[in-house]
C-alpha cells in the first residue's frame, strides 16, 4: 500500500504557490485529457499572455482568476508510482491568513515559497511561525523565480541562510531548499540543468521520498468521545476516533475527568466486532461496566494526560476584531465545547524577529501568548503528543466564527474553575468565576421594561450572567440601589428600570453602587426602535465589560 503525505503550498502573495502546483500535476502527467484542454484554452485568456497558466488548474473561484490570486484553500489528490499525495494550495495574501492556517492544521510537510527576487519577507516568516504552531515539522523552501535572477547560486544562498535563521528556534525535524521556476519547469518535476550547481532532489521527487510519518501506534491509547450511542436498555458504546496508541478487548482503561476504571468489552468498527483498533480508526466502544462518560470526555490507557479549568496558550488571532482580555468565547478542545474568557494577554510574538514583545492587545495575524479560564475542566496533553487534545479553537459566541487556534501551553495551577478557594470570597472572585465584570446599567425614564427585557436577553445570549429588577419604581431608590450593589456583589450585571431620572436621584444611585455603573437615559422617540436602543446599550455594556471600567458612562439612545 503506497503511503499518503498531506502536504500544503504557502508563502506571500504571488509568489507562485498555485503555479509550482498546477505545473507539477502537467509534467507529471497527473491530469486528464480533457483537464489538460480545459486548462490550454482557459490559459488563453489568463494571465501569461496566451502561454499556459499553470495557476487555473487551483483557482478555480471566479475571484481567484479575475485577481490573479489565490483566496480560499484548494485542495488536490493525486497518485504517483511512489506515492499517494493531498496537496493543499493555500492563500500568500495576509488577509487571508486564517485560510492558510486552516491547511496548516491538516498538513505533515509544508512547501513554503519565496520570491528570489524579493527573499524572505515578513508574510514567509508568518506562515513558517504558522506552520510551526500547527505542529508541521518537515519545511521544504522552493526558492521561486529563479529565472528572474539568472539562477544565480549566490542569491539561492543567501535566502537559504536568512530563512535558517528565521526557523533556528523552531522545532522542526527537516528543513529541504530548492531552486524552482515555477512557470519554466525547472526542478520541479526532474533537475534542472541550469543548476547545475544544486546537488539536491528535484520537488516532485523528494516528496515522493521524504519520511515524513511517525508511529501513533506505539504511544498510549486516547480517544475523545464524540457521541454516546445507546439504541436500546442493553448497549452503551462510546463512538470516537482513535488518536493514538492500540486498543484491545480486555484491556483496562481511565475515563476522564471522571478517572473510573473499566475494561473493554466489545470494539466495533462500522458495525463488525474487531479484536483490537488502531490509531485513525472510528470506533464505538462497550465497556464492562457503566461509567460517567459524555461527549468531550476522553478513554485513555495513559495516566501523564492532565486537566485544567486554565491554561497559558499561544494563538493565532484570526479575528477582524481586536483581541482584549475579558470577553466570553467557547474554547473548543478535543470534542469539549464549553465556555471560558481570555483573562490576560501575556505578550506577542514578531513576526520578524521572533522576540516576545509585551502587548495590551492583538490585532488579526498575530501570534500572541495568552491565559484563558474555563467554566469546567478540559482534558488535554501536550501538542507535541496529542494534536487532537493539545490545540484548541476559540469562536465567538455571538457570530459562531473561528476567532483564533492555538495550542496549550501548559495548566495554570490555582486558577479557572476557582480551583484554590483558602482565599476569602470576594466580589473579584464570583466574578472570576463567572468571567465577567459586575456592572449595573441604569435605565432611566417612563417605559424602560420593553428595553431593559431585549438587552437582557442579548447579553444572556453572548454568556453573560444577569438580573433584572424591572417595575421597581414605588421602591425607594436607595433600597433600588442596594439591591443592584449586592448583585454586583455576586459577580452579576444588574439591569435596573427606573421611573425617575433627575439629576440627583442618579447621582444617589451611582453613589451607592460605587464602580461600574451605566446610565442610559431612554428618549420616548418613534425613530428609535427597540432593537436598535439595545443594540447601543449592549456595545456599552460589552464595551465597558472588556475595558473594566469603573468610571460612569452617561449617554442618550
Amino acid at each position: 500500500m503506497k503511503s499518503l503525505l498531506k502536504f500544503i503550498t504557502c508563502g506571500s502573495v504571488d509568489d507562485g504557490k498555485s503555479t509550482l502546483i498546477g505545473h507539477m500535476l502537467y509534467e507529471a502527467k497527473l491530469l486528464f485529457a480533457d483537464q489538460e484542454r480545459a486548462l490550454e484554452l482557459d490559459s488563453k485568456l489568463g494571465s501569461r499572455g496566451g502561454k499556459i497558466d499553470y495557476s487555473l488548474l487551483l483557482d478555480g473561484l471566479l475571484a481567484e482568476r479575475e485577481q490573479g490570486i489565490t483566496i480560499d484553500v484548494a485542495y488536490r489528490y493525486f497518485t504517483t508510482d511512489h506515492r499517494s499525495f493531498i496537496v493543499a494550495d493555500t492563500p500568500g495574501h495576509e488577509e487571508y491568513t486564517r485560510n492558510m492556517a486552516v491547511g496548516a492544521s491538516f498538513a505533515d510537510l509544508a512547501v513554503i515559497l519565496v520570491d528570489a527576487t524579493k527573499g524572505v519577507i515578513t508574510q514567509t516568516k508568518r506562515h513558517a511561525r504558522i506552520c510551526a504552531l500547527m505542529g508541521i515539522k518537515h519545511l521544504v523552501l522552493a526558492v521561486n523565480k529563479m529565472d528572474l535572477v539568472g539562477f544565480d547560486p549566490k542569491i539561492f544562498e543567501a535566502i537559504k541562510e536568512e530563512f535558517s535563521r528565521t526557523t533556528a528556534e523552531f522545532p522542526i525535524q527537516s528543513i529541504q531548499v530548492i531552486p524552482v521556476s515555477a512557470t519554466e519547469g525547472d526542478n520541479i518535476t526532474t533537475n534542472s540543468p541550469n543548476t547545475p550547481w544544486y546537488e539536491g532532489l528535484a520537488l516532485l521527487p523528494y516528496l515522493e521520498n521524504v519520511d515524513v510519518h511517525t508511529s501513533n501506534d506505539t504511544k498510549p491509547f486516547m480517544m475523545p468521545v464524540q457521541r454516546v450511542c445507546r439504541p436500546d436498555h442493553t448497549f452503551r458504546g462510546f463512538q470516537g476516533q482513535i488518536e493514538a496508541g492500540t486498543i484491545s478487548v480486555g484491556d483496562e482503561l481511565t475515563t476522564l475527568p471522571s478517572r473510573e476504571k473499566a475494561k473493554v468489552k466489545r470494539i466495533l468498527v462500522t458495525d463488525q466486532d474487531r479484536d483490537s483498533a488502531y490509531a485513525g480508526q472510528p470506533v464505538t466502544i462497550q465497556l464492562d461496566r457503566e461509567v460517567d462518560v459524555s461527549r468531550g470526555c476522553v478513554l485513555t490507557t495513559d495516566s501523564q494526560i492532565q486537566e485544567a479549568g486554565s491554561f497559558a496558550a499561544t494563538i493565532l488571532w484570526m479575528d477582524d476584531s481586536v483581541l482584549t482580555p475579558g470577553k466570553h468565547y467557547w474554547v473548543k478542545v478535543g470534542t469539549k465545547i464549553l465556555p471560558g474568557t481570555v483573562t490576560a494577554i501575556t505578550n506577542k510574538v514578531d513576526i520578524n524577529t521572533g522576540n516576545i514583545v509585551p502587548a495590551e492587545r492583538i490585532v488579526k495575524n498575530e501570534l500572541a501568548k495568552c491565559e484563558i479560564s474555563l467554566t469546567d475542566s478540559i482534558v488535554f496533553d501536550s501538542f507535541e503528543q496529542n494534536k487532537s487534545i493539545g490545540g484548541f479553537i476559540l469562536i465567538d459566541r455571538v457570530t459562531n466564527m473561528t476567532s483564533a487556534c492555538g495550542v496549550i501551553d501548559e495548566a495554570l495551577e490555582g486558577q479557572g474553575r476557582l480551583a484554590s478557594l483558602d482565599t476569602e470570597i470576594t466580589r473579584e472572585v464570583r466574578a472570576q468565576q463567572k468571567g465577567q465584570t459586575p456592572l449595573t446599567v441604569w435605565l432611566a425614564g417612563s417605559d424602560t421594561a420593553a428595553l431593559a427585557k431585549e438587552v437582557e436577553k442579548r447579553l444572556v445570549s453572548s454568556g453573560y450572567h444577569t438580573m433584572l429588577l424591572e417595575n421597581v419604581q414605588g421602591e425607594s431608590l436607595r433600597r433600588v440601589a442596594e439591591v443592584a450593589k449586592v448583585l454586583n456583589d455576586a459577580g452579576l450585571i444588574a439591569l435596573v428600570t427606573y421611573d425617575s431620572s433627575s439629576v440627583n436621584d442618579l447621582e444617589t444611585a451611582h453613589e451607592i453602587i460605587g464602580k461600574g455603573f451605566i446610565e442610559v437615559s431612554v428618549e420616548e422617540t418613534s425613530e428609535t426602535s427597540i432593537e436598535e436602543a439595545a443594540t447601543s446599550v449592549v456595545k456599552r455594556v460589552v464595551k465597558d465589560v472588556i475595558a473594566q471600567s469603573s468610571t460612569s458612562i452617561s449617554y442618550e439612545i
